[in-house]
């Protein structure tokens, strides 16, 4: 946990997406202090007509390289947020050659009552996770 989704422009091959799944869980590993083993990535592709992501007025130019990820987490602190988000860009860019323009990222927090890791318990109510 957290769990994050990332969503892409299809045509990337798998190591391309190995290499970005691997960016993104050091910058959260680092950014949220979670352990190495917590690791839930679920990688969605599109055709380029599915993303409209445009600048919101921002002056943004975006290409067909676009990563969407989106965070599903508990509670973290803005300065987490704002860490994640500088690690994420530069990361990216260093191993994947994205544009950090490129980058959009959303947080949805949650409490420990919304997680279930397995076997139908909620882990962080019963102890086992903290």
């Amino acid at each position: 946990m957290p769990l994050l989704y990332i969503d892409l422009i299809e045509g990337r091959t798998p190591s391309e997406v190995g290499a970005l799944l691997d960016a993104v869980h050091e910058s959260v590993v680092e950014a949220f202090g979670v352990p190495p083993r917590d690791r839930y990535q679920v990688v969605r592709t599109h055709p380029a007509h599915e993303i409209v992501a445009l600048d919101t007025g921002l002056g943004i130019t975006r290409s067909t390289h676009q990563v969407i990820v989106h965070v599903v987490s508990r509670r973290r602190t803005r300065a987490m947020k704002e860490k994640f988000y500088e690690l994420l860009a530069g990361n990216l860019a260093g191993r994947c050659g994205l544009d950090p323009a490129d980058l959009i990222v959303s947080v949805t927090e949650n409490g420990d009552e919304d997680w279930s890791f397995g076997h139908g318990r909620a882990q962080f109510l019963t102890g086992e996770l903290q």
